[in-house]
This record gives structure tokens, C-alpha cells and sequence, in this order.
């Protein structure tokens, strides 16, 4: 006769933790580039496993927080930074990625150019997203579908606001699709499509400078939280 054996639910949680980390984007120009790079800060870490190595801002959920909430605890604690786009991406839970068995509940996030270029902290740097060296665990892998999840939904929503001041010209607008996608855009395209998107409003305002002035825009934020559904934000 085989006997076999149950774990009850208790025990077989019992050593499972929960961790969220947050793959964060910016633009930041480099002297000879025709146009701005998609750029992550990430951290080095200071204690094994992986001592040495970069890794993406994150840290263990606290027992009394929501899962936003300790994504944004731990973007201030590792990176100082306050992102101005947040969004759950994906849950990550091979049971080979880590030492001790942990999920990681991945965000996602924007931070405007300017902030990419102000002094990190210590033990931050900021890398080109396309190009990185080895990081810990599987944020390689994280970072890659981060940024296939990027390229995809700049091509159907408004992502893009999060890389942009609060007003912008259609350059500038144009510019950071163009440097999500890696690739050209035909200006006289891209704003017949801007135009008929419905979602930016034209201000009063223009840019001035050595060429004709820039018409300002900004979003229709309106429009962005109709989209957002019945959850609380």
C-alpha cells in the first residue's frame, strides 16, 4: 500500500515571501545620438546573493501595505525617485530565481528626462535599456519585457505623458515616440495621427527660439481617467 503525503496550504506558503520591484524608464540625450535613449536607474547590491551586481529598485512587501504603495516606498528608498506614470506589469515567480522562494510583483514606471540627469545616489546608475550588463536573478528578463510592453503600448495609448513636461510641442511629442521605438517618424504622419487621436488639447501658448513658434499641447486628462476603470486609484 502507498501512502502519500499532504502539505497543507500553511505549510506550503510557509516560505514563500513576496517582493515588488519596478523597472523605471526615462529619455536622456548623449552627445552624437540622433535622438534621445530610453534609460533605467538601477542599483547595485550590497549584500549576497549577487553581491556586486546591478539590479532593478525593489524590496520585500511590507505586512501592512498594498502593493502601490511598497512599489513606491522602495523607488524612494533605493532610487529617491517619484515617478510620474505607476502600473503593475507582471508577476514573476520561477522557482529557480532566487535562493529562497520569492515572487516579484514587477512595476512599472516614468520619470521625465530632467530627472534622468540630476546626480543619482549612491549605489544608483543609470544604464541604456537596450544595452545592460548582467544583472541579478532574472531582471534581465524582466527589463526585456518591460520594454516590449513599453514599445507596444506607446503605439495605443498615452503612455508617452509620463516621458513629457506638463506642456509640449508635437516635436517634442514625436521625439519620444521616437526614441521608445528606435526608429523614425514622418512628421506630417504622426500629426495628422496626433490630430485625430482626440486626446491632446492645443493651449494658448507657443515656444519660441530659432525656428517658428511651436503651438504648446497637453494631455486631455479627462479622457486618461475615463480609461482608468472602477478601481481606486
Amino acid at each position: 500500500m502507498t501512502t502519500t503525503t499532504s502539505t497543507s496550504p500553511a505549510t506550503a506558503h510557509a516560505d514563500i515571501r513576496v517582493a515588488v520591484s519596478t523597472v523605471i524608464f526615462s529619455l536622456r540625450r548623449e552627445p552624437g545620438r540622433e535622438r534621445p535613449s530610453v534609460v533605467i536607474p538601477l542599483v547595485r547590491r550590497t549584500r549576497a546573493p549577487h553581491e556586486g551586481q546591478w539590479a532593478l529598485p525593489g524590496g520585500w512587501l511590507g505586512a501592512d501595505e498594498d502593493l502601490e504603495m511598497a512599489a513606491s516606498r522602495t523607488l524612494r528608498e533605493t532610487t529617491g525617485l517619484a515617478p510620474s506614470f505607476l502600473e503593475q506589469l507582471y508577476a514573476f515567480g520561477a522557482v529557480d530565481r532566487s535562493p529562497t522562494r520569492a515572487v516579484s510583483i514587477v512595476y512599472w514606471a516614468l520619470v521625465r528626462e530632467d530627472v534622468s540627469a540630476r546626480p543619482a545616489p549612491e549605489n544608483v546608475a543609470w544604464f541604456d535599456a537596450t544595452s545592460l550588463p548582467a544583472l541579478a536573478f532574472d531582471h534581465n528578463q524582466i527589463v526585456e519585457y518591460a520594454l516590449w510592453r513599453l514599445r507596444n503600448k506607446v503605439g495605443y495609448s498615452r503612455i508617452a505623458h509620463g516621458l513629457l513636461p506638463e506642456l509640449f510641442t508635437l516635436a517634442d511629442l514625436r521625439e519620444v515616440y521616437e526614441a521608445i521605438l528606435d526608429r523614425r517618424l514622418d512628421p506630417a504622419n504622426f500629426r495628422r495621427q496626433v490630430d485625430t487621436s482626440g486626446t491632446l488639447i492645443p493651449t494658448d501658448g507657443f515656444r519660441t527660439g530659432s525656428h517658428r513658434p511651436a503651438r504648446l499641447y497637453r494631455y486631455d486628462h479627462d479622457v486618461e481617467l475615463a480609461e482608468r476603470g472602477p478601481l481606486p486609484e
